[in-house]
């Protein structure tokens, strides 16, 4: 018996809320479902949606500890995003400053994928899509 249906949402807590919303709504283009000020916690909640129906929450929260980060660490490995055309993409990216990595081909499927990272580092990836 499978239980789970699809992704519903991935949660992202940000150092600095104002530089990470416009990153996640002005460079990557989401669209804000909601955003909540909770005054007991300080903290901001920014629902934001990916299209085919996930969505990204981005919290806010005061003097939050950095995650250690280090390749192969245990834990949340990086966030993948299917794009039409990673190279396109890539393009749009860099010329909103996003620093991005060379484009590489996953040796088990032939698609095209490259990282880049959020403000704080969280690594991101474009996986291009099938052609339809």
């Amino acid at each position: 018996m499978t239980l789970l249906r699809t992704i519903h949402h991935a949660a992202i807590i940000c150092s600095d809320y104002p530089v990470s919303k416009a990153f996640y709504v002005n460079v990557l283009g989401l669209q804000v479902i909601g955003e909540h000020y909770r005054a007991e916690r300080q903290s901001y909640k920014l629902d934001l949606a990916l299209p085919g129906g996930g969505q990204l929450e981005l919290f806010s929260f005061p003097s939050p500890p950095p995650r250690p980060s280090r390749p192969e660490a245990q834990g949340l490995r990086h966030l993948a995003f299917t794009v039409d055309d990673v190279e396109l993409s890539k393009a749009w990216l860099t010329s909103q400053g996003v620093e991005v990595e060379p484009i590489r081909v996953d040796e088990y499927t032939g698609r095209r994928f490259t990282f880049f990272a959020d403000p704080d580092g969280l690594p991101l990836e474009l996986y291009e899509s099938p052609p339809a």
